[in-house]
């Protein structure tokens, strides 16, 4: 043997030995987690299952509890031995302390046992509990990848699939929630007292990462928006300035990078079939009595999209996993409301019950779910106490989508027997199908939909009525970022709908928050929203009384009122320039004065209201 091949020899004896005592190292330092990663003093929730990982649990016996005042109840290896379940109990009175779990398990090199350990710290529970949502609230939603860009750091991050890609559709734009913290002023000021966030849980996707409904960790807020810590001074900020919470969650599905999809802990965690199947999205197939095993199973059991792995919520683990991951994230991301994206696909009985332990825990958690649903029958179905169904929802409301059809429909309609206004008031005339109708949340657009401004064909006066009509009927008004300034946009592809909000990044020229370079009309509309807000938010119109009075001649009157306050709303889609209050007399008598909110002009009841114009939205106090 020369040199050279005694050299070449050596050096890789000396690079199996180095990788042997790396892999040895590697192996020394390997680490069990668990989900959830910690839990919390004074719960009522207090028998955890802890799905741990980290090592191979085919050949591991059950750990030993070396340090802790808790129950350890049992340990179950699952299906995937890389996965494990530890059931625990904390007692009632558990006080903050460091759980330490010890495994003995084989050394594969050494052959035999070493111990690792699990260490679950058990925080002390802030004072926060959640004040939910009532009538009186106004929700602005905002996109979070496309409101501000506070934080040029995490762009992009390394083992994250997307970085920011501005000029590119379904792609990120570098929105985080540093740049909503930043501009909670603005949001403040037009009124908002809750503030409902697109998902902003990690979604490491190859594709179509920025819209959040992928998770692909349900324990992590997505780095490129801050991160959990980022979340925490977001929902801090809120509560500073009185504004709630409002946290979206999807139970339906994960996004297929999800680590619990990519090494499933059981098969049975998902729904599979032969081929992709899409669920048929027939969600009237729940409650039909004539519909076929088929279509039902369908619904529920399809996939929602090619990368979103449908979850099978009757499986026992699963569904314990989820309950958990609920309550953590109220009690570590301080939340007040959470809105339940696809509410009708997931397994109802499961969401009846996850509902109730929620409520449990935080008797004014507030939940409502999307129930985008074609008729007010099935809509009411998922709502709370409703009688016809065959178990209790304990859900406080949906995210009313009859209303919106009736308002938006309503307003491009031609005046019939029941198209135009009287699209809306018969609408509402079906309320009383719901526990709650007022509970419902109510909104003339959103991140599904085309912008409101365009459905309208851009006329002015129409959004005025729109945005009159959302503010004082029943219900829990949600306003998407952007309408107070006109925003427009089409649903095809969606991301036209979820555009950058002017102002929220460097070089901006237009800016909302600051109002520099707005155009005229975009002015008028501020103005007018914000007036409508403010006086909503001031005098408590969400908690009034409705009345309505059947539309005649393309004109609509309703009135909220209780035993010291009383409005008179007019909405007017004709030419008339006149109305003749005789036919309200039940709300107004002959000593009655009408004050123009707006503008302060005042007349009698008992004459014809007349306007200069035709008005298509006006609120009259009555005195």
């Amino acid at each position: 043997m020369n040199f050279s091949q005694k050299h070449n020899t050596c050096r890789s004896f000396i690079l199996i030995i180095n990788l042997l005592l790396f892999s040895q190292v590697l192996w020394s330092q390997s680490q069990i987690q668990c989900d959830p990663p910690n839990w919390f003093t004074k719960t009522k929730y207090r028998q955890l299952d802890l799905l741990v990982r980290g090592i191979d649990f085919s050949n591991t016996p059950p750990p030993a509890l070396t340090k802790g005042d808790v129950k350890l109840l049992s340990f179950e290896k699952m299906s995937n031995h890389d996965y494990g379940i530890l059931k625990i109990e904390i007692p009632e009175n558990c006080s903050a302390q460091d759980v330490i779990f010890t495994f003995s398990v084989i050394n594969p090199r050494k052959k035999k046992a070493q111990n690792v350990e699990l260490v679950f710290p058990i925080l002390e529970r802030t004072a926060f509990e959640p004040q939910g949502l009532n009538p009186n609230d106004l929700i602005y939603m905002i996109y979070p990848d496309r409101f501000a860009n506070g934080d040029e750091r995490n762009d992009s991050v390394p083992g994250l699939y997307q970085g920011v890609k501005r000029n590119g559709q379904k792609t990120r734009h570098g929105g985080d929630l540093k740049g909503i913290t930043d501009h909670l002023d603005y949001v403040k000021n037009i009124h908002s007292t809750a503030v409902w966030l697109n998902p902003v849980l990690e979604n490491n996707q190859p594709r179509d990462s920025y819209h959040g409904y992928a998770t692909t960790n349900s324990y992590q807020v997505d780095a490129r928006l801050g991160g959990n810590a980022a979340f925490k001074e977001f929902s801090n900020a809120c509560h500073k300035k009185n504004m709630k919470v409002v946290w979206d969650v999807i139970y339906n599905h994960w996004g297929n990078e999800h680590y619990l999809f990519k090494s499933i802990p059981d098969s049975s965690w998902f729904h599979f079939y032969p081929t992709f199947t899409k669920t048929n999205y027939r969600a009237e197939t729940l409650m039909d009595p004539y519909a076929s095993e088929q279509d039902k199973a369908l619904m529920s059991d399809g996939w929602f999209d090619l990368h979103m792995p449908d979850l099978n919520q009757q499986n026992p683990d699963l569904a314990k996993y989820l309950i958990q991951n609920s309550i953590w994230w109220v009690l570590t991301g301080e939340i007040d409301a959470y809105r339940i994206d696809t509410y009708a696909y997931p397994d109802q009985k499961f969401m009846a019950d996850l509902n109730q332990a929620l409520r449990a825990e935080f008797p004014h958690l507030f939940l409502f779910g999307e129930t985008w649903v074609q008729s007010t029958p099935v809509q009411s179905y998922f709502t709370e106490q409703f009688k016809n169904a065959p178990f209790n929802s304990y859900l406080n409301g949906v995210t009313d989508f009859q209303l919106y059809f009736g308002i938006t429909k309503g307003l491009n309609e031609n005046f019939g027997w029941e198209e135009g206004l009287r699209r809306i008031q018969m609408t509402l005339a079906q309320d009383f199908v719901y526990h709650s109708a007022f509970n419902n949340v109510t909104f003339l657009d959103n991140h599904d939909l085309s912008r409101f401004y365009s459905v309208i064909n851009r006329d002015f006066k129409k959004w005025q009525a729109g945005v009159g009509m959302l503010m004082t009927l029943r219900g829990i008004p949600c306003v998407y970022y952007g309408t107070e300034y006109l925003l427009e946009g089409y649903t095809n592809p969606d991301d036209l709908v979820r555009q950058e909000f002017n102002g929220g990044w460097k070089g901006d020229k237009k800016n909302y928050f600051t109002q520099n370079n707005l155009s005229q009309e975009e002015k008028d509309a501020y103005l007018f929203y914000n007036r409508l807000v403010e006086f909503r938010q001031t005098k408590n119109v969400g908690s009034l009384q409705l009345k309505q009075f059947v539309p005649e001649d393309n004109v609509y009157v309703f009135f909220r009122y209780d035993h010291q306050s009383k409005y008179m709303i007019v909405v007017n889609l004709g030419d008339k320039t006149s109305l003749d209050l005789t036919r309200f007399k039940e709300m107004l008598n002959n000593t009655s004065k009408l004050i123009e909110v707006f503008t302060g002009a005042e007349h009698s009841s008992q004459e014809t209201l007349t306007w200069k114009e035709s008005q298509s939205f006006t609120i009259y106090e009555v005195k």
